[in-house]
């Protein structure tokens, strides 16, 4: 394991700190142990002997480290040494940067670990974060109904009229509305709703 404490599980609660403390100033060259270290704090609940009630407030008020940063560490750990067991030679040559942006995908299983940590390791950090987001924007697009495709091609289209920013259009739609009569308005969405959903029923549906 890269740069690992070996007899991490017999350390005192003391050594554990010394070594937290010590080992963050490197923190991208010392992030496995790191995560290895913030594992074994919360899971036995180390931060208690601090007068700390939760792992958050005692990583962020004795080590000044972002709880957030800690979790991914402390996952990162978990999931990549704990897990699956992966090589040190893999994890330090990935870094914990590559390492926390495929964790999702890895977790999950898609389309499985081996993959993504291949991806990872041939792929410029660039090219690894587009792929990632072009990943992501399908997935979006595969649990997008008809509705949500209506509702983006509106809120593109009025953001494009007004040439404003998604609040300050709420704003206007805000000052067209106000004085509006308000059942008018139902009745026209109503109408409009019965049509719409006519129109996109699937054979299926009609026939029930």
């Amino acid at each position: 394991m890269q740069n690992a404490v070996e007899h991490v599980e017999t350390m005192t609660t003391e050594e554990v700190f010394a070594a937290v403390q010590n080992l963050k100033k490197k923190l991208e060259e010392n992030f496995v142990t790191l995560g290895q270290l913030f594992s074994m704090i919360k899971r036995r609940k180390m931060f208690q002997a601090k007068g700390y009630d939760n792992f958050k407030d005692f990583v962020e008020a004795e080590y000044n480290i972002n709880s957030t940063l800690a979790g991914k560490l402390l996952s990162v750990y978990e999931i990549y040494v704990e897990e699956l067991d992966v090589d040190d030679g893999t994890i330090k040559q990935l870094g914990f940067d590559r390492l926390n942006m495929i964790k999702p995908y890895v977790k999950a299983g898609y389309p499985d670990a081996d993959e993504w940590l291949q991806k990872a390791e041939q792929m410029p950090v660039n090219e690894l974060k587009q792929h990632i987001k072009e990943i992501k924007a399908k997935d979006k697009d595969k649990d997008k109904d008809v509705k949500d495709v209506l509702i983006d091609q509106y809120m593109e289209r009025m953001l494009t009229w007004f040439n404003c920013s998604q609040k300050e259009l709420n704003f206007k739609l805000a000052l067209y509305f106000q004085d509006a009569d308000l059942e008018d308005i139902k009745k026209i969405v109503k109408e409009r709703q019965r049509q719409f959903e006519l129109e996109t029923q699937t054979p299926k549906e009609e026939g029930k």
